[in-house]
């Protein structure tokens, strides 16, 4: 029996993992923003056929309670198989309307949460003989993006922490799934940070287009049963990170043509 610790689990993405898991009897430890989303949330895993859920309501712009959140979520059903750290927040703000606080901000949630739960469970799948953390980037953290310098800035520092976490604890049983998300029907461009911080409050027309959050669980769920080091996870706009890869100049140029949305 897996136990699973998934972070921004109310919705989206994080909400069809931890219902895949419930489908399979897992042990789910769930965590969000505090409020009722979260509890129906853990409800429906419970219909679904959890073995156990334990919810952890979370506000991840505060550093200050991480490490007990940490203790209290190794501790619900006496230990971690699976750590996926999903939570997150996005912009839709050009560099000159992007304040030192949104970035920080942002900065907050997309990498220092996700590397700080690292560090903390880190110690202790080491001390059960091993264990998998999966995180969240974005092909985002792939190229630069309009309307995004500080969650592509996020998403490319979860890049450089999590590759460097699979290369110095493989071999001591850790394995490390980065999940790349491109175009997938969530709540992310509504909850997006706007000029002055408030909520961007519409849906990207790509986004609505993409593929839905049950899609995405399937391939992702897949990829850490099988320890896949990445994951991309979309349709054809994820052909811009082979643009990005092999033809560096042509993604620059195409990327400049993208309408803001």
């Amino acid at each position: 029996m897996q136990r699973v610790w998934i972070t921004g689990a109310s919705s989206g993405i994080g909400l069809a993992c931890c219902l895949r898991y419930a489908s399979r009897g897992a042990q789910l430890v769930m965590t969000a923003l505090p409020g009722k989303e979260l509890d129906e949330a853990a409800e429906k895993c419970r219909a679904a056929g959890a073995a156990g859920v334990q919810a952890l309501p979370y506000d991840f712009s505060d550093p200050s309670g991480l490490q007990a959140l940490c203790e209290a979520a190794w501790e619900a059903f006496g230990g971690l198989d699976v750590v996926y750290c999903n939570a997150g927040i996005s912009q839709r703000t050009l560099v000159e309307d992007t304040s030192e606080a949104m970035i920080r901000k942002i900065m907050e949630i997309d990498f220092f949460a996700p590397e700080n739960i690292a560090r903390a469970v880190l110690p202790k799948m080491l001390a059960q003989g091993g264990g998998h953390i999966a995180v969240t980037s974005s092909i985002s953290g792939k190229f630069g993006f309009p309307l995004r310098c500080a969650y592509a800035s996020a998403k490319f520092a979860v890049y450089g922490f999590f590759e460097t976490l699979q290369a110095e604890y493989f071999h001591r049983g850790i394995r490390v799934t980065i999940v790349c998300p491109g175009r997938v029907q969530t709540a992310i461009s509504l909850n997006a940070l706007d000029k002055g911080g408030k909520p961007h409050g519409k849906m990207d027309a790509g986004q609505a287009g993409g593929i839905s959050p049950e899609r995405a669980a399937r391939i992702i769920v897949r990829a850490i049963d099988r320890g896949r080091r990445e994951v991309l996870v979309g349709s054809k706009e994820l052909l811009m990170v082979y643009v990005k890869r092999f033809f560096p100049g042509l993604c620059a140029r195409l990327v400049r043509r993208i309408k803001p949305e």
